[in-house]
């Protein structure tokens, strides 16, 4: 099964107005299968959450059974004069007064060190003076420090951070540094999802959400979506790709079946634009992409405008 995750929260335990116990009657109510809490520089919510999660008092209304489809992930949203770096599945705190702006890697690896998953949020998001430290201007040396790239935080400006965001992160891959990426609704009050871009991974329904995340993660395997994602498969010999268009059930999407979408393969050398409908597989020849070994498909309505992005599709690697 492929899980929804909203991996970019904050609660009252920072600067949100969401209380823990509020956070997940939300997640709930979305039907988010997994969701992140990441307040700024504390994890003094998680052992609120685990609690609440396993009283079954986070939603005075639902069932047993609605605790048993979500999961919290546990993590904090490192926030610093030089950027943000959010870390999933950290359990414990790591201390980053040591800050390093020429060499963040240090607060990386010893994040990783304790099991942590490390990213970077919103990395052209408004800096000085709108908003310091939002911004990533720390300088990265090792991309293998690094395991994940927020491409989109849904209340960020479109054009000027998130679309930067995504060609960044398209950029070093296609210059071979293989991160995964993600995207956050990075809430902060009781904000409206629909329509807006979630994170999805592959899962079982009582599999283990930290093992998942860090499994989907480490190989590059998410998917973002505001509704459907795009799946692609490779026969044995990786002669033909198989483009299918799964629906995700992502309240607030609708898009008619029998109007075509437009899949687009980003390679190293330019792009291959195809249509593809929601209820018919597209199959290609991997000789269309001659000499390519990397493939960043993603899915569009209308035209390839940033504004009709719907979804991001997982590396294919063709060597």
């Amino acid at each position: 099964m492929y899980k929804r995750l909203e991996l970019h929260n904050h609660t009252t335990e920072s600067d949100s107005s969401i209380t823990p116990n509020e956070l997940i009657n939300y997640m709930i109510d979305d039907q988010v299968d997994a969701f992140a809490i990441t307040d700024h520089n504390t994890i003094s919510g998680h052992e609120k959450i685990r609690k609440l999660l396993a009283s079954q008092k986070g939603n005075t209304q639902a069932t047993s059974s609605s605790f048993k489809k979500i999961s919290c992930i546990y993590g904090m949203e490192y926030t610093t004069y030089y950027g943000h770096i959010l870390c999933l599945n950290l359990t414990e705190y790591v201390p980053w007064e040591n800050i390093n702006f020429h060499k963040p890697e240090l607060l990386f690896l010893a994040a990783r060190e304790k099991g942590a998953l490390v990213g970077i949020a919103h990395p052209f998001s408004y800096g000085h003076p709108f908003a310091r430290g939002c911004r990533f201007d720390m300088t990265v040396t090792d991309y293998n420090a690094v395991d994940f790239i927020e491409i989109f935080n849904n209340p960020e400006p479109l054009h000027e951070v998130n679309e930067r965001g995504l060609l960044w992160w398209e950029d070093l891959v296609l210059n071979k540094h293989p991160l995964a990426f993600t995207c956050g609704m990075d809430l902060h009050g009781p904000w409206d999802m629909k329509n807006q871009y979630a994170t999805f991974i592959e899962g079982e329904a009582d599999g283990d959400i930290a093992e998942e995340l860090a499994t989907a993660i480490k190989t590059q395997q998410t998917w973002i979506s505001r509704g459907p994602i795009l799946l692609v498969t490779l026969n044995n010999d990786k002669t033909l790709l198989t483009f299918t268009i799964n629906d995700t059930g992502k309240p607030g999407f609708f898009h008619e079946k029998e109007v075509p979408y437009l899949l687009e393969v980003k390679t190293q050398s330019g792009t291959f634009t195809k249509q593809i409908f929601a209820n018919a597989p597209l199959t290609v020849n991997s000789h269309e992409f001659y000499g390519e070994t990397i493939l960043l498909p993603k899915l569009y309505e209308k035209n390839t405008d940033i504004e009709n992005l719907i979804a991001v599709a997982p590396t294919i690697y063709l060597n």
